[in-house]
């Protein structure tokens, strides 16, 4: 696997002979820290992982240019093997102590998607792996990932793909037109510059949590070291401008994360800070030996150089080792003392990382330096970390089934339909809840996930259900707090013959006002709203189903009908469409399916989020509401007097903090039915309800009960 290039030797201008540059070293070590401390201390953007991109740019392209200037080639399956061996066991021995790690420490209902990050890091694609689950709104997690940081090594490992194929590429180009290969090079890496920033600056601007682990964002930062690698040695700066540039980059450059923080989109223009204050200590550093008062000469002293050859280990650690360490002390930043010993924990297990590996692989590899030696090397650590994990995902998913099995009896997992018949909650046995707070959110979500849109989409997608030649038609629009009564409303729309279409988008609720979304206007809420009204007025259905209320966490007095809800029905009332507005469902301060893992008291107070009565009821007496709107509030059978509980009827009610599971929401549609029909009476009803068959079982567990 090369490539070679055959170049004259008359349009080859090579690069003066570099000297050793320790203050490499120290500027690793020093990104490394900044990294580790931001992290831990502050929870922001520090600039590190931006500086180790430059890093990856620079050393790579210097190194590959002048293989093609002295040889005409790269060698590129060696080049690859040698980063496979280089990268792949620290990481893999870290990806097996998450793994660990997160069967010891974290909740149950994390380990699926740990299970899953870590196959995406080990497979180096983690990057795209959470910029999918970033735009999933129902499926954010509300705790951070232990492997979160393996999407930069992601970013770095597709440029290792690329980088290589792209200068062959150029030096080949470059021998048919007689250009010289490093002109060449300089004109591919300004060229991926160039397009990587103005795509980082635009998706950044428009889309800021995808763009954070987009490849193509990062791309011009790798691309702008390479210019560097390839201009640095041709730079002679007076001793002067080398000294300031080298202070003011240094200095710059630890300013960062206190200057930046969160306070700007990222990447975008904001992430130039750290990569040109590491560009300046870069330059400064380039010809002479650094001057005694140089910020070269402090970042290659040899505390900073020994901590620079550790920094990758150190990197890798540092994150996994803060989420256990929070999920242990059920803290959300650690305090100064515990920073420290989180500090020195990470630290700690770099260095044994890197003494079992530099002691024990290079040992046995000393005298197999070839590149299917080296490729093997890192595979191998790879592999049980993928075995592994692909073991414990299958153990999860027999709980999974083994508790549907038992889920199959209403008597032991009757969900809300519980609050039909006392001696039914009376003689309710202990079981595990149903469903396994391992794989709920999943299954939750997989149910709708094809028929809903993601936050930054404003495709209008329409899913239909029940009898879709039905003369009745009913259908649940707008946000996640509509889309998770879906699996409430298919069994009565299937039962009674109905045509149910689902339109729902993530965090866009039903309403003719201008929405916002994490401190900007949400745009696309409004262009797909304005998508479902031309399909509501093309269809003309019976009957919608959607919000009626909004709630808010922490103040339940600020439960309203907004405006826009009302001006929306006015609307409907126009097309003679009637209305079905639910009041807000509970939230919660905590992840309840995490507090059931936890064996905790998983119930919140009402008042919370809920108002002392439904702000629905009070619009009604008030006469805001069109005459075709109809109030449904279910909270009786979410909630008691004091308390909204996390499990009803040993069924996980939520699985999170505010969204049904979607086993909870079908235990509902048996007390919905009676409503929805009171709220419809122009929609056809069935022989016998759900209701009426449902009757029969809690008779049967009533006589049972007084026999």
């Amino acid at each position: 696997m090369s490539s070679s290039v055959q170049s004259p030797v008359l349009n080859t201008l090579r690069a003066p002979v570099s000297r050793r540059r320790d203050d490499i070293e120290g500027l690793r070590a020093v990104a490394a820290v900044l990294i580790a401390v931001y992290h831990i201390w502050f929870g922001t953007v520090s600039g590190g992982v931006d500086v180790f991109l430059l890093l990856t740019g620079f050393l790579v392209t210097g190194s590959m240019v002048r293989a093609l200037e002295r040889d005409g080639r790269i060698g590129v399956g060696a080049f690859w093997s040698r980063t496979v061996r280089r990268l792949f066991p620290a990481g893999a021995v870290v990806l097996a102590a998450v793994l660990a790690g997160a069967f010891l420490f974290m909740p149950r209902s994390s380990w699926t998607a740990v299970i899953a990050d870590v196959q995406a890091a080990a497979l180096y694609h983690a990057n795209w792996h959470l910029a999918l689950g970033s735009v999933d709104y129902m499926a954010r997690d509300s705790s951070s990932s232990p492997v979160q940081h393996f999407w930069s090594l992601g970013v770095q490992g597709q440029f290792y793909l690329l980088w290589p194929l792209l200068l062959t590429l150029a030096a080949l180009v470059a021998a048919r037109l007689g250009v010289r290969v490093r002109a060449a090079a300089v004109g591919t890496a300004a060229a991926v510059f160039a397009l990587s920033f103005g795509y980082s600056l635009w998706i950044t601007a428009t889309e800021p949590t995808w763009a954070y682990f987009d490849t193509g964002a990062r791309l011009w930062e790798p691309a702008l070291g390479g210019l560097l690698a390839l201009f640095l040695p041709f730079l002679r700066l007076p001793r002067a401008l080398r000294l300031a540039a080298g202070w003011i980059g240094l200095i710059a450059l630890v300013a960062c994360g206190a200057v930046i923080g969160d306070s700007l989109p990222y990447p975008g223009a904001a992430s130039l800070w750290p990569v040109l204050a590491a560009a300046l200590v870069l330059a400064a550093g380039a010809g002479e030996a650094p001057g005694r008062w140089s910020a070269g000469r402090l970042l290659g002293l040899r505390p900073l150089v020994w901590l620079g050859r550790h920094s990758f280990p150190l990197f890798l650690w540092h994150w996994p080792v803060l989420v256990f360490y929070l999920e242990v002390t059920d803290r959300v930043r650690p305090s100064f003392t515990g920073g420290l010993m989180v500090l020195g924990a990470s630290l700690a297990a770099a260095l044994a990382t890197s003494w079992i590996l530099e002691g024990g692989i290079d040992r046995v590899l000393r005298d197999r330096r070839t590149p299917s030696w080296s490729l093997a090397a890192g595979v191998l650590f790879a592999v049980p970390v993928l075995v592994g994990s692909l073991a414990w995902g299958a153990g999860i998913e027999h709980e999974r089934e083994v508790r549907a099995r038992l889920s199959q009896d209403p008597t032991a997992y009757p969900g809300a339909a519980v609050h039909l018949s006392p001696d039914l909650a009376a003689n309710l046995p202990p079981l595990p809840v149903y469903p396994d707070t391992t794989t709920v959110k999943q299954d939750t979500i997989a149910q709708t996930s094809e028929c809903n849109v993601t936050i930054p989409s404003t495709e209008l997608i329409s899913c239909e259900f029940g009898d879709v030649d039905s003369e009745y038609t009913l259908v649940l629009t707008g946000s996640s707090h509509a889309r998770h009564w879906f699996q409430a409303l298919r069994p009565i729309a299937e039962h009674h013959g109905w045509r149910l279409v689902i339109m729902t988008k993530n965090a866009c609720q039903f309403s003719a006002a201008e929405q916002e979304l994490e401190g900007r206007v949400y745009e696309e809420c409004a262009t797909w709203n304005a998508q479902v009204a031309q399909e509501i007025e093309r269809t003309a259905p019976d009957a919608v189903f959607s919000l009626g209320t909004l709630s808010q966490q922490g103040d339940g007095s600020q439960e309203h009908v907004p405006d826009g809800f009302v001006r929306r029905w006015e609307w409907l009332e126009g097309l003679g469409v009637d209305v079905v507005a639910v009041r807000d469902t509970p939230r919660f301060s905590f992840d309840v399916a995490d507090c059931v893992d936890r064996g905790g008291h998983c119930a919140q107070d009402r008042g919370y989020t809920l108002a002392d009565s439904s702000p629905l009821a009070a619009a009604a007496e008030a006469g805001r509401l069109p005459g075709n709107v109809r109030a449904v509030d279910m909270t009786g059978y979410l909630c008691g007097d004091r308390e909204c509980p996390g499990v009803i009827g040993n069924q996980l009610a939520y699985y999170d903090d505010n969204h049904f599971s979607f086993a909870f929401s079908s235990s509902l549609s048996v007390l919905l039915e009676p409503l929805l029909l009171e709220a419809l009476p122009d929609a056809p009803v069935a022989d016998a309800t759900l209701a009426d068959r449902t009757s029969t079982l809690i008779d049967g567990v009533e006589e049972a009960a007084a026999g």
